[in-house]
């Protein structure tokens, strides 16, 4: 165990103890305590493992104090309006997220001096933009955790609170007082997002262009829920999910691209920095891309001043910082956990899974199947946990498309850009321009519903308790540090170059 690795399992192990619980100063007093111990033992003989486990205490403790501070009441000034109907001015805060039949907006509702996020429930064709003041009225409810049917608990309370947003402002109506000025970033950055998918939307048919904007900048909405269902079913749903593919790829593009000027090292990294926290900026900050993006900045400082990137001390870092700034992302954002597992996967997992298959004589090949078989196996703990959806087709379907992702990707970037300058006026030339995107997403659509179609495709696995998910991960992580294991992979790889 490296320091690195002791602080952010202590501040993890600290947040989620206090994100089950809610205990007073007593467990806290204990963590110290036990800090103290090992620091003292370290006193009288320095040892690493009383170094480490001082470290490891110390920064639970901080955990613990740290989802103490962000798990707070609801705010008394607008608790006292609960079940009434009520009106705020408010602030758009968050992109309009539209559903079949209604709109649901992240808002900042104020009343006198006290202001607090609401999601606003409105009818479909409400047409608000973020940074736009509105009045707003509606009845105020407070977030509840519900039971789904297939038994398992969601805290959509909890999830919710992790972006602020500590009511829910439903049956509302709303009307836009003025709109976001012209210097507002994130309403730009928004106008961008929603210019890009009309231009996807004017250079492919539907189902198409929803799937070419999830598979970009991330999202569901317009898939439909057979569509999305299918996704889900066949193990490919993560593809039209942000993830730290989209957002390294896109870092890999601009810096290609200046490559080509003679330009410095550290101007490209710089260049590919600011492209990737615009393109977070633009498809929407949520959990998930800025872990990525966190990995992504470290990589590319480590490539600009000529160190050593590792990821997975990457890794450890970003999700230190990200717990520290948001603890609430540890047991209530189940995307971050997802995306976090599988990175440890793909950094652990992966390369000793491709030793065990030298027998696959091509190199890409050999890397595609290890990288899906630890990706899939990283996850499956928490996905039959949170969803149960047990997928038997998963692997083999996203071997069938993991060549096409990036292509998909970079041909729908295209053709969203193409309808935006042309679709006003040249439809048919966005539509032509679009075709290679559009024969792209239609082999994901075939890929997924035919998978899906297969008898025995999925299984749902009944709820069950979480100590089988820390089980299965104690199992997992037996695996990758396993010494025996490692001595294993090698002497196959020696005998293997022998032969």
């Amino acid at each position: 165990m490296t320091p690195l690795l002791a602080l952010t399992s202590g501040l993890a192990s600290g947040v989620f103890l206090r994100s089950l619980f809610v205990f007073g100063w007593e467990p806290f007093a204990f963590a110290l305590l036990l800090a103290a111990l090992c620091a003292a033992f370290h006193f009288l003989k320095p040892r690493r493992a009383s170094m480490l486990g001082a470290v490891f205490f110390l920064c639970a403790a901080a955990g613990m104090s740290r989802m103490a501070l962000a798990d707070t009441p609801l705010p008394k000034a607008f608790a006292a309006d609960l079940r009434h109907r009520v009106s705020y001015e408010a602030l758009v805060t968050g992109d309009p997220d539209v559903r079949d039949a209604s709109e649901r907006t992240e808002i900042r509702i104020e009343k006198g001096a006290a202001h607090t996020k609401a999601l606003l429930v409105t009818r479909r064709d409400t047409a608000l933009a973020k940074g736009d003041r509105v009045f707003v009225s509606g009845t105020l409810l407070a977030p509840e955790a519900f039971a789904g049917d297939n038994g398992r608990v969601f805290h959509y309370d909890k999830y919710l609170a992790r972006d602020g947003v500590r009511f829910i402002l439903d049956y509302a109506y709303a009307r836009v007082e003025s709109r976001a000025p012209w210097y507002s970033l994130p309403a730009a950055l928004a106008r961008a997002k929603h210019a890009f998918l009309r231009g996807l939307d004017a250079a492919l048919p539907e189902p198409y262009a929803s799937l070419a904007g999830g598979i970009v900048i991330g999202g569901k909405s317009g898939l439909g829920p057979e569509l999305q269902g299918a996704f889900t079913r066949s193990g490919l749903v993560q593809i039209i999910v942000l993830s730290g593919y989209n957002v390294m790829v896109v870092a890999e593009w601009v810096m290609a691209f200046l490559g080509r000027f003679s330009l410095r090292r550290s101007v490209r990294a710089l260049s590919g920095a600011l492209a990737l926290v615009l393109f977070v900026g633009i498809a929407g900050a949520t959990a998930t891309s800025i872990r990525a993006a966190l990995m992504a900045l470290i990589a590319l400082y480590a490539r600009a001043t000529g160190r050593t990137y590792a990821a997975s001390r990457a890794l450890l870092l970003a999700v230190a910082l990200m717990l520290l700034w948001n603890p609430l992302f540890l047991a209530f954002d189940p995307g971050f956990d997802l995306s976090v597992a599988a990175t440890m996967g793909l950094i652990w997992l992966a390369p000793r899974i491709e030793a065990r298959l030298a027998f696959v004589t091509d190199a890409l090949w050999r890397n595609a199947i290890a990288t899906t078989l630890a990706a899939q196996a990283a996850v499956l703990p928490l996905l039959l946990y949170f969803t149960g959806n047990l997928s038997f087709v998963a692997v083999p379907a996203n071997l069938i498309v993991l060549p096409v992702v990036p292509l998909a990707m970079g041909f729908s970037a295209f053709a969203g850009v193409a309808g935006a300058l042309l679709g006003g006026f040249a439809p048919l030339l966005a539509a032509v321009l679009g075709f290679p995107a559009y024969l792209l997403t239609a082999f994901l659509v075939l890929v997924a519903n035919g998978s899906a179609a297969l008898p025995g495709a999925a299984l749902l696995i009944p709820a069950f308790p979480f100590w089988c998910v820390l089980v299965a991960y104690a199992a997992l992580a037996y695996l990758a540090s396993s010494k025996r294991f490692s001595t294993t992979l090698q002497l196959r790889f020696a005998k293997k170059a022998s032969t």
